[in-house]
């Protein structure tokens, strides 16, 4: 008997969660679950990131979480929730399955069966924000080798354990030279290691709009975790509804299993809401636990609800689905097939004892660091770019201003006055000698800023690893 840990939701959340639970139990599932409080109660008692001590004890006791979809309190201050459960217990993995349900769900693409894994911990949803000036706030891109090997390995062993031919990476390294370039580097130096599945790389632009017209050329993508939120989601509605999505949430000691959707507030209490999504979930999670015969006897189940065209309001169609069903009577409808096999729809037959173990993370032998310079991003009320070089040419003997940029384009020297710039600018400051005080050179650098009453919001230091230049040039002519 599997211990699990149970999180009802908001919304519409109990309401799905009560169908789920009844249909695993009906099942014959091997499962006994903890209920746990996290959400919108928890949010609204003062707790900013929607989870109490007690769930935390529970979750990190069983290692594995069923999760309603929960609500986040408007206006600030509030974590998300999701961001928070998928860092703080190390689940790297999200793994969304999405495929047609052709003709008994409306989709233009009948063949459409792929599975999106997404990198979960890093990249934008770091959520360092910080507003710097009155006009600018950034948002840090965090990209590590350890997160970029971890996530394509497992997207190459997922592929293998599951027959999958290809796998795609999707980036945008043509921009983000650094960020997206080191994950599709380590894409490509993982693919050599697995000589039996295909694998080729997109620029995210023009792979979406592929997949969005012809998800039949793509089966398994990797990418970071932004691309992959949004992609996922754009899968899951080809597959005819975002609402039929489940997903997992896969570290190396914690999983989390949910549907993709949000919680929608307007529909709670009202019986319309259909509880596939979570449902799929709880499927993947019986996998998970090593219990695969229930996962399909479930599957099949629901796959005959759906042939028999018993459906709720959000895919029901009149000629073609034969009842439209409240949530209550969609998991009544699939618990009274279990143990039927659809006639349509392929049956599902999942492998005993799938589970997928990454080797540790080897790190490898560092490069040579070299300091070459400094970017100092000031908060400078003034419009000519010329008047702000002048004021700061001289801040030291040993760095020299070679470059300033607004919002990333090259402003000084010989800018263009068509140029809009806001408040914010980076000057970058290269060593005209290098010396043992280097590092020293730029404390010094924003002592004479502060003593000219500069405003030096950050720096960021540039290195060299090997020989190469490890930071991006001013965008521009």
């Amino acid at each position: 008997m599997q211990s699990i840990s149970v999180a009802h939701g908001d919304g519409i959340g109990p309401e799905i969660m009560d169908a789920t639970l009844r249909i695993l139990q009906a099942a014959g599932a091997k499962v006994k679950w903890e209920s746990v409080e996290m959400g919108e109660k928890e949010y609204l008692a003062g707790n900013s990131s929607g989870i109490g001590k007690a769930a935390w004890e529970s979750i990190r006791k069983n290692k594995v979480l069923l999760k309603a979809p929960m609500t986040t309190p408007q206006g600030g201050g509030y974590k998300s929730l999701n961001v928070t459960l998928r860092k703080s217990l190390g689940l790297f993995a999200n793994v969304r399955p999405c495929k047609s349900f052709h003709p008994y769900v409306p989709t233009k693409h009948p063949e459409l069966d792929l599975v999106v894994i997404r990198e979960n911990e890093e990249d934008l949803y770091a959520g360092i924000e910080h507003q710097q000036t009155d006009e600018v706030v950034q948002c840090l891109k965090l990209i590590t080798r350890p997160g970029c090997e971890r996530i394509i390995r497992y997207a190459f062993e997922y592929a293998r354990h599951y027959q999958r031919k290809k796998v795609s990476c999707f980036t945008k390294d043509n921009i983000m030279k650094l960020t997206d370039g080191l994950f599709h580097r380590v894409f490509k130096e993982i693919a050599l290691e697995y000589p039996d599945i295909e694998s080729d790389n997109w620029i995210i632009d023009i792979g979406a709009a592929r997949l969005a017209d012809t998800p039949e050329m793509f089966d398994v993508l990797v990418m970071p975790n932004l691309y992959g939120d949004v992609v996922s989601d754009i899968t899951a509605q080809l597959s005819g509804s975002v609402g039929l999505a489940g997903s997992a949430n896969i570290g190396e000691k914690c999983a989390l299993f949910e549907a993709i959707h949000g919680s929608a507030p307007p529909l709670a209490g009202k019986d319309l809401a259909n509880p596939s999504g979570l449902l799929r979930g709880a499927i993947l999670m019986l996998n998970h636990i090593g219990q695969p015969e229930v996962a399909e006897t479930i599957k099949n189940a629901w796959s005959c609800t759906l042939e028999e065209g018993i459906h709720t309001e959000e895919i029901f169609r009149p000629g073609q689905s034969k009842q439209k069903v409240g949530t209550r009577d969609f998991g009544r409808a699939v618990i009274e097939r279990l143990g039927k096999i659809p006639k349509q729809l392929k049956p599902v037959s999942y492998a005993k004892e799938v589970r997928i173990l990454l080797p540790p993370y080897q790190r490898k032998a560092a490069g040579k660091k070299t300091l070459l310079g400094v970017d100092l991003f000031i908060d400078w009320k003034g419009n000519d770019p010329d008047e702000l070089a002048a004021k700061i040419q001289e801040l030291h003997p040993a760095y020299q201003l070679t470059m300033i940029t607004n919002r990333g384009v090259k402003v000084w020297p010989e800018g263009f006055e068509e140029t809009f710039c806001t408040d914010h600018w980076r000057c970058r400051f290269e060593l005209t000698a290098n010396t043992a005080k280097n590092a020293i050179g730029i404390a010094e650098l924003l002592i004479h800023a502060i003593q000219m009453d500069v405003e030096v919001i950050k720096t960021e230091n540039l290195y060299a690893f090997d020989g190469q230049k490890a930071y991006s040039l001013g965008q521009g002519q």
